[in-house]
């Protein structure tokens, strides 16, 4: 087996450990930086040539690394790189929103093997974990992947989530409260539970708008306001992984009651609901709009996409309304701005795809809130992973686990 757990690692012996590890650290090194060569993996590593190539051999016969072509000459014969194997191990990913949850399996090339499974979700079903459960079981099925070649799982979702616990204390949904414990005995795999937003900025930091940034970070706006931040090349959580509560910081001492309990907090001026609830309550005061032509005798059932396609269509009401919760927002990023100096603020979710309407009215209020000499030097820019940033990211975490707790489980 090219992964073992605790009752196996028992049964090796000394030697048989340390070349274990080593395995683990060259399969780590290739899941990172995709093809290396003999020579570069012996000084990662620390070990001799010869002993890289023999464990290289190894992996090769259990169809764990293969050669991939020939790297550049350094003043010799030019070296074979080598790279995983595609189909030595796979993920199951889940990015679980309030209303939807997304599921789809990753191979160790971070390709997706499965067409995304979307599955509609209340947070508060009590049902939920089976539901995700049989999901991403008939993913699986469908997918003909041997089920021990499925080494872990990985699940986000928004709250205050203490990842190592695997608990969410933000949920009122108590099958939910213990997550880890809850999927782990499910699904009989590892099983690792982090927090969306942070997940999403892992995503943009491994594959997207945030790749080669060393201090950055990434906005999931939606029903709230999560941030993940990339500070010193390294993704933040904080000390107990509650880093990115952006959603209630206070930006209003009289505002509205948000649903922490607490007045004022951006939530409720920059958030997806905001921007409905202004959209409907104009709707049902006879506001000209298209939205009150489209939606007079159902507003409840408009979404942040219509309000977005209106402003598109030239709607001056629905430009007002991003207009405004894009101006509260710029508010609330002067301040992560003036704390973080970070060179880049990526936006998601489905506010973001407002592009110019939102964008305009965020770099006027950074204009008038921010340090000039700071505020000047932060590029503001839109997610082109967005859709996808919070699975990738799941994916690049779980591999790095699943190698780092393989060599953590024989110490």
């Amino acid at each position: 087996m090219i992964l073992i757990g605790k009752e196996e690692s028992r049964r090796l012996t000394v030697n048989g450990i340390k070349r274990y590890r080593q395995r683990m650290q060259i399969l780590s090194l290739l899941y990172e930086h995709r093809s290396l060569s003999a020579s570069d993996l012996s000084k990662e590593v620390r070990i001799s040539l010869p002993t890289t190539k023999t464990l290289l051999d190894e992996l090769i016969a259990l169809k764990a690394v293969e050669t991939s072509g020939i790297g550049e000459s350094r003043g010799g014969r030019k070296p074979a790189l080598y790279s995983l194997v595609a189909e030595a191990f796979y993920i199951v990913a889940v990015d679980m929103g309030r209303y939807k949850a997304k599921a789809t399996i990753f191979n160790c090339h971070n390709e997706e093997v499965t067409p995304i499974r979307f599955i509609e979700t209340n947070i508060d079903d009590p049902k939920l974990v089976d539901k995700l459960h049989e999901a991403a079981n008939e993913l699986v099925r469908e997918s003909g992947i041997p089920e021990e070649k499925i080494v872990a799982v990985g699940v986000d979702m928004p709250g205050l989530i203490d990842s190592v616990e695997g608990i969410n204390y933000t949920i009122k949904n108590a099958s939910l409260q213990n997550v880890k414990r809850r999927f782990g005995a499910k699904f009989q795999k590892t099983v690792y539970i982090d927090n969306d937003a942070r997940m999403q900025a892992f995503g943009e930091f491994v594959f997207g708008k945030a790749q080669n940034t060393v201090n950055s970070v990434v906005l999931n706006w939606s029903w709230g306001l999560g941030v993940g931040m990339i500070l010193n090349g390294q993704l933040y959580s904080g000390s107990r992984g509650f880093a990115g509560e952006f959603s209630h910081i206070r930006l209003e001492d009289e505002g509205e009651l948000c649903i922490c309990g607490k007045r004022g907090c951006i939530e409720t001026m920059a958030s997806a609901n905001k921007l409905l609830n202004l959209a409907k309550s104009g709707v049902k005061n006879g506001t000209i709009s298209q939205l009150t032509r489209i939606f007079k005798n159902n507003p409840d059932e408009m979404q942040t996409e219509d309000v977005i396609n209106a402003a598109r269509g030239g709607d001056e009401f629905a430009i007002s309304i991003l207009n405004q919760v894009g101006s509260a927002l710029g508010k609330g990023l002067s301040i992560l701005i003036q704390l973080l100096n970070p060179e880049l603020i990526v936006l998601s979710g489905p506010i973001s795809q407002a592009n110019q309407y939102i964008m305009t009215p965020i770099q006027q209020s950074l204009n008038q809130y921010c340090l000039e000499n700071i505020c000047s030097n932060v590029r503001l820019e839109i997610s082109e992973i967005d859709e996808h940033s919070g699975l990738l990211g799941i994916a690049a975490m779980l591999f790095q686990k699943v190698f780092g707790d393989a060599m953590d489980e024989i110490r």
